[in-house]
Parts: C-alpha cells; sequence; structure tokens
C-alpha cells in the first residue's frame, strides 16, 4: 500500500499539457518486466492523486520463445483529473520495447498517437520473428503516428556501467529506464520509485544502485532529448492533475487483494475463523498467496494436492465449525463440481470463487472471459441451487467477498462468488472503509440440546439447519452426499421425502431474494426507451457508454447485477418497464439467456469472446444500433 502526504503545486512549465485524462501502454517481451514497470507507474498515478484503472495483459506460455509475437506483455493504464472506469480503449502513448510489441499491439494505438521504440531490439533476428520484412521504424508503415525510437538497450547499458553488472543483468535494467522517461514524460515523482528499489533491492545494494541508475538516466533522457537531437520529433510532456477525491486514506488494490481482506473482513463480522483450500491455477492462485498473510487474523491457509482435495478440505473445515473458502478458474471449478453438490446436500456454507479465464479445457488462461455463469448457476448434476455473486470491479470485490460470507453462514449454503480475469489482475484506487458503518451477522452454533430433540436438519424461519460442532455433548449427528431425511437427515429414498428435501433446497436459495436488495439504476431512470443490463466485469465501459449517450440526449439506463442467482425481487418488473434491454457479455449470451428465462423478457445479446475487455466505443454503438 501507498500513501502520501503531498501539496498540489498547479504551476508547471508552460510546455506541459495538461489532458484531462491519458491511456499508456507498455508492452515488450514477457522478459522485460513490463507487468513490474506498470505497476511502478501506477504507484506514480495513485502517489500524483489520478484516478485510474489498469490492463495486466500476459501472455499464456510460461516463458515463450524471446521475441516472438505470442510471448508479448503488456501493461495498459488509463489515468486522469476525473473518474476513470476502464483502463482505456485506445493507448495514446505505445511503448514497444521490441518489433514483436510493435506489431502485436500498435493497431490499437490512436491516430496521432505516440509511438517509443527501443530501436537497438529492431535488428535482422528479431525483425523475422515478428513477421517485418522490413524495418518499420525506417519505412512510412507507421505514418499515421508520431514515432520517437532510440536504442534503450545501448542507452541502460551506458547507464550502469559503472556497477560491473554482466550484458543479462544490465539489460534486465532497461524497464527501469523506460519507467524514468515516462516519469519524466508526465511529470512525476522519482522517489517513492527510488525507495521501492532500495527496498526491494536491500540485499543487492549494486542491483539497487544500478535500476536507480538507469531510472535516472531514462528521466534525464527525457530532459536533454530534443537538445541532443535537432529536428527530431519532439517528446511531448503531459501533467494529469488530481482527481476529486473524498477525504480519507486511499490505497490501491486488485481483485485478488480485495477478495482477501473481503473474505477477513466477512469472517470477522461472522465471528468465524477461516479455513482457505486451494490449488495454483491461473488466474485465481493470487488469492492464495494474498490470504496466506492473513495467519493473525485467524486464516489457515492451505495448498491441497488438487483441485477435488482443495474443496473437500474446505468442506471438512466447515463441518468442524470454521467457514470453508475454496477458489479456482473454469477447469478446477469444473473439477470441484461433485464436492459443491456434497456441500449442496450437507447443507454446509462454503465460499467457491472463480475467477472466470478464456475459453474451455486449457483454453486461455491469462485472458479475461465471463463464460462459466452457466456452470455456476446450472452446473452441477441434480437440482442443486446455490446462490451466485458477481463483483464489478476489483474495489467490489471487498464487499461482495462479504456478502457471500454473510450469505453462506445465514443460510448455510455454499456460495459462488465470480469474478474474471481482468478483475483479478487489474488495479484501482480504494477508499479504505470505515468497518463501523458494517452490520455485524454473528453465527450461532447449536450448543445444546432442544427442546423437542435434537433435529440435525431442522429448520429456522430462513430454512437454515442448525450449524454444530463435532463434539458437542449431545449433539451426534452424521452428515453425507445421500438424500437426508427431513428434520432427522437420516437416509432416505423415499420419492415423498426426497421431493420435499429438494423443494427445501430450492425453497432456501430462493428466499434469500427477500434478504437482498432491490436492484436499482446505476445512471439514468426507472423505465424508458432502453436499458443496458450488465454483471461482472462489464460495468466500467457500460458505465462510460451509458453516460457519454445520455450526455448527448439518448434515453437509456444502465443495470447493472450483483446478485446473479436468486435475482432481486423487483429485476423482473424493472426490467420490464423498458422498451428495450440489450445485454452486454463477454460470452456467448448466458445471462441475457437467463434473464429471458426467467422473466420472458426480449433481451438482445452483445457478445465479447476475444478475451479482451469491451472496448467502450463498441457499447455506444450497440446503444446506437438500438436506438435507431
Amino acid at each position: 500500500m501507498a500513501t502520501a502526504a503531498r501539496s498540489i503545486d498547479t504551476q508547471s512549465p508552460a510546455d506541459i499539457s495538461h489532458p484531462e485524462t491519458v491511456v499508456v501502454r507498455f508492452a515488450g517481451d514477457s522478459g522485460d518486466g513490463m507487468q513490474l514497470t506498470g505497476g511502478q507507474f501506477t504507484l506514480s498515478s495513485a502517489l500524483a492523486g489520478n484516478d485510474f484503472a489498469t490492463f495486466p495483459d500476459f501472455p499464456a506460455e510460461i516463458r515463450a520463445p524471446q521475441g516472438t509475437l505470442f510471448g508479448v506483455s503488456a501493461f495498459q493504464i488509463n489515468f486522469g483529473a476525473s473518474e476513470i472506469d476502464t483502463a482505456g480503449d485506445a493507448p495514446d502513448v505505445l511503448v514497444a520495447m521490441n518489433p514483436a510489441a510493435l506489431k502485436t499491439n500498435v493497431k490499437d494505438l490512436k491516430p496521432g498517437g505516440l509511438i517509443i521504440a527501443d530501436e537497438g531490439e529492431f535488428n535482422a533476428r528479431n525483425l523475422a520473428k515478428a513477421q517485418y520484412d522490413v524495418n518499420p521504424l525506417e519505412d512510412d508503415s507507421l505514418g499515421k503516428w508520431q514515432l520517437v525510437h532510440f536504442n534503450i538497450s545501448q542507452l541502460t547499458m551506458d547507464a550502469v556501467k559503472p556497477f560491473g553488472l554482466g550484458n543479462k543483468e544490465a539489460l534486465r535494467c532497461k524497464n527501469m529506464w523506460t519507467l524514468g522517461l515516462a516519469l519524466w514524460m508526465f511529470d512525476r515523482d522519482r522517489e517513492p520509485i527510488i525507495q521501492w528499489l532500495k527496498d526491494k533491492f536491500a540485499k543487492s545494494p549494486i542491483l539497487a544502485d544500478a535500476n536507480i541508475a538507469a531510472l535516472n538516466a531514462g528521466h534525464a533522457y527525457g530532459e536533454t532529448a530534443e537538445i541532443g537531437n535537432p529536428g527530431a520529433v519532439p517528446i511531448p510532456r503531459k501533467h494529469v492533475d488530481a482527481a476529486p477525491a473524498d477525504p480519507g486514506l486511499y490505497r490501491t488494490i486488485n481483485g485478488a487483494d480485495a477478495a482477501a481482506m473481503g473474505l477477513v473482513a466477512g469472517c470477522q463480522l461472522a465471528g468465524v475463523k477461516m479455513f482457505f483450500g486451494g490449488y495454483p491455477i491461473t488466474p485465481a492462485s493470487s488469492i492464495l498467496h494474498a490470504l496466506a498473510r492473513f495467519k493473525e487474523y485467524g486464516v489457515t491457509t492451505f495448498q491441497a494436492e488438487d483441485e477435488i482435495a482443495a474443496i473437500a478440505s474446505a468442506i471438512g473445515a466447515s463441518y468442524a465449525g470454521q467457514l470453508g473458502v475454496t477458489s479456482s478458474s473454469g477447469p478446477g471449478i469444473a473439477l470441484k463440481t461433485e464436492a459443491i453438490g456434497l456441500a449442496v446436500m450437507t447443507e454446509l456454507p462454503l465460499i467457491i470463487i472463480n475467477s472466470q479465464r478464456g475459453g474451455p479445457s486449457t483454453g486461455l488462461p491469462t485472458k479475461t472471459e465471463q463464460s462459466d455463469l452457466y456452470q455456476a448457476v446450472y452446473g452441477r448434476n441434480g437440482d442443486t441451487p446455490l446462490p451466485v455473486i458477481s463483483a464489478r470491479s476489483p474495489s467490489d470485490v471487498f464487499d461482495c467477498a462479504i456478502e457471500a460470507v454473510r450469505i453462506a453462514t445465514q443460510f448455510m449454503t455454499p456460495v459462488i462468488l465470480l469474478t474474471d480475469g481482468y478483475i483479478a489482475n487489474a488495479a484501482e484506487p480504494w477508499k479504505v472503509p470505515d468497518m463501523s458503518s458494517y452490520k455485524p451477522f454473528p453465527v450461532s452454533f447449536l450448543d445444546h440440546v432442544p427442546e423437542g430433540g435434537f433435529k440435525p436438519y431442522g429448520r429456522d424461519n430462513k430454512l437454515a439447519r442448525p450449524w454444530v460442532k463435532p463434539g458437542t455433548p449431545g449433539l451426534l449427528h452424521r452428515i453425507g452426499g445421500i438424500e437426508k431425511e427431513v428434520d432427522t437427515g437420516h437416509l432416505n429414498y423415499s420419492p415423498a421425502n426426497h421431493q420435499a428435501m429438494t423443494d427445501i433446497r430450492k425453497g432456501k436459495v430462493d428466499g434469500i431474494a427477500a434478504h437482498i436488495p432491490d436492484q436499482d439504476v446505476c445512471l439514468g431512470t426507472e423505465g424508458g426507451k432502453l436499458a443496458v443490463v450488465g454483471w461482472g466485469s462489464t460495468f466500467g465501459p457500460i458505465h462510460q457508454a451509458v453516460r457519454r449517450m445520455r450526455a448527448k440526449g439518448h434515453d437509456v439506463s444502465h443495470i447493472h447485477v450483483r446478485h446473479i442467482w436468486p435475482m432481486p425481487g423487483n429485476l423482473g418488473e424493472l426490467l420490464k418497464s423498458y422498451d428495450k434491454v440489450i445485454v452486454p457479455e463477454m460470452n456467448t449470451g448466458q445471462f441475457k439467456t437467463v434473464l429471458r428465462d426467467q422473466f420472458l423478457i426480449d433481451a438482445k445479446p452483445l457478445n465479447k469472446v476475444s478475451g479482451q475487455p469491451f472496448r467502450i466505443a463498441e457499447i455506444e454503438a450497440a446503444i446506437e444500433e438500438a436506438l435507431a
């Protein structure tokens, strides 16, 4: 977490422009440190008081062949002096560390945008790997953009030469050289990055000094480039003012950290300890890493030998009186499916986090998608209902995790929390909440034999069965996967009993709708010509598109659904108050189908399955078409 006390200096050199927002993309080989560069530039944006949203975009290969098109790693940040909801449509600035990075990213750059390229990497071998017949820095193929290129590799080697590093170690510093240039371009303070480098390389002072020297050299190059290269394209400077913000403590947060902190906060509000059983999988692994830091809050983390063992251990923890939590991505959730059914049958509280990724099987392991909604709502054998919640942004995961804990413990049911690859890895500013404003929901373990005798599957007014810790005197009981008898929990295969228990389990989950908020309208009016209905990480582009179209006078509203199942009680009537409904999703139309099924409305799909988030312009175009 970065915090800073600062005073805003409104005076800046006359040659610095003051745009409202800027989108920058850093792109290079997967070994060039682009994620680290982007992360530290994000830190500087946070300390400058900008609002921002980021989009880290990784290659799927652990270590793709250097210089190849499928090995490109990119990091995009949209930062500004006003509210930022997305990582931006098209970059204003592209930093390309090699030909492959230029080839795969330049098509996204705005016309007239700025390309900064490391010409030292544009040799014959790298050009061939990127499928360039001629050097694009030397022909007219990049004519519609501003182009600045210099030998970053050599300039970095020169900057770190006094420290005696080998060529390989020296070139690892060029991301810091690039970051130094970017800090100069956007009028940023180097000191927080310098301190971070000292801390990071505290055990290797030479590496710290070398990286700091590269950072300073990149910054100095920006100051002297135009002087030293008469007639060259000048490197433009921009200063983005701080965004308005309510007073308070802010930090940068991504979806994985928000999930971890939300789960811890939820367990504190519930007064119960947490057990997390997980197995590594992209992009869900970061939740395990984050939770491992919270042992002082009664959190136990366990890396199991496989996905099935992970969820089975979490179910066992819930049976023992802790809140079991597990997480994975689509393929791992598929492996957990039988055990999810066991948790529904035993009616134990359990949190299952699905950080969705692209495609079936291995698919696109590092790309984002929303294609597991059917899996979450319907994807189990038998009638196996459970609540499903979806987070709309990295910071929103915190509150969604608390809500998942509340529902799981109050209704004795597994709960699925949906995020996705974009939410898990992206970052945004987050105002640290005052936890005293959250209402506790303490769990109640049955610790005595009630009047009339103990019934393991007896029900309260929410149809939740009692939660009993094993070994409680007089409350001996057993649970398992075979159908339970009403009230007693004994094995019972009779048709009437199975009908009754199926109805009870469904009724319990359906009844949660009475204990969640009514659906609101995020932007616009209740009723009108068009509603754009979203869920999950489509929030940002939908919100910005609707805002822009309303500013043009169009009758369009934005509705974003957190409670996917059961849905808010007023949602059906709300949707029927609009002439048309469109549903943007990063799948082939799954939530659209659920809305049609539940409310018999003619919802129209807007689908995208490229592994990339929606652009604002794509949703604007769909709104225009719907209103035409």
